[in-house]
């Protein structure tokens, strides 16, 4: 269609989609010789009909969404709806086939490369990409979203985009969402750090798709998430555990050169006196316990 006009010399559409409801009567005032304009029609009612085949198969995969417990719990990772949650169940199947995190990862295709050749150091290239390319995608795809959505992932992404780049940063991040994706089902946990409000409207937006009734003036369990007050006060939490990740990861780090002096001495038979550093690094103020105990357990899913 797009090439009847360009070869009518009709003007660029004004409206976003051509296919939309403002493209579809930009498109019928326009100028055409009879033969295009029976063209235009006929290629019309074909995409008119392969919608409302996809429109079938979307209902049903929602209903199938709805169905499964799995898909309901990655939902509550950011990043993650309904479309990217079907997708790695479909690819995974039953997650407990997966012994550890890191299987899944592997038939992802989202470790990376091991070369090593005799006593040599291993040495690291680019993931695999083996395994199902769909699935691989989709987690990249809501690795992109997670990186701008506050919380320890978006921390877990910067830190690695100052030291990396920002592909490298979020092809780990998407790593990252496979291991949590292996630790919440298996467990049978939620996501730590969830938006309950925009939980509760991916939900519904499922439902929706499913068929569900609109019910248009009720206040349904997605009611909260149009409330500003309620989206505020749940972001402000979900920075607050962002902070204590990059308190946690600072005070990791600093505590990184007392383990690898340790590390040397135990090899050489040698025993390490003192304290451990790592101490002084430590901010004055530290967040709650409560949180601090929540990212610990977010990292040990991670």
């Amino acid at each position: 269609m797009q090439s009847i006009l360009h070869r009518n010399l009709v003007p660029r559409c004004p409206a976003a989609d051509l296919f939309g409801h403002k493209g579809r009567r930009w498109l019928h005032e326009q100028q055409l010789p009879a033969d295009e304009r029976q063209a235009v029609e006929a290629l019309l009612r074909q995409l008119d009909f392969h919608g409302e085949e996809l429109k079938l198969i979307d209902a049903e995969l929602a209903r199938i969404g709805l169905g499964r417990e799995e898909v309901r719990r990655l939902m509550t990772i950011p990043g993650v709806d309904a479309t990217v949650a079907l997708s790695i169940v479909a690819a995974v199947g039953d997650f407990g086939r997966f012994r550890s995190p890191e299987r899944l990862v592997s038939y992802l295709g989202l470790d990376p490369r091991v070369r090593q050749s005799g006593g040599q150091p291993a040495s690291h290239g680019r993931i695999t990409k083996q395994g199902r390319a769909h699935a691989r995608g989709m987690l990249v795809e809501a690795a992109w979203v997670a990186a701008k959505t506050p919380g320890p992932l978006r921390a877990f992404f910067e830190r690695l985009r100052a030291r990396r780049g920002m592909q490298v940063a979020v092809v780990a991040t998407a790593r990252k969402l496979a291991v949590l994706c292996w630790h919440m089902v298996t467990k049978g946990e939620d996501y730590a750090f969830q938006r309950p409000s925009l939980t509760a409207q991916k939900l519904r937006a499922l439902e929706l798709r499913a068929g569900a009734p609109a019910r248009r003036g009720q206040k349904g369990r997605a009611a909260a998430y149009s409330l500003k007050e309620v989206r505020r006060r749940e972001r402000a939490l979900t920075e607050q555990a962002e902070q204590t990740y990059r308190q946690l990861v600072a005070d990791w780090q600093a505590k990184a050169p007392a383990r690898r002096r340790s590390g040397v001495a135990a090899a050489n038979g040698a025993r390490l006196s003192g304290p451990s550093g790592g101490q002084a690094a430590r901010q004055e103020s530290a967040p709650e316990p409560a949180l601090r105990s929540g990212v610990d357990h977010a990292l040990s899913e991670g």
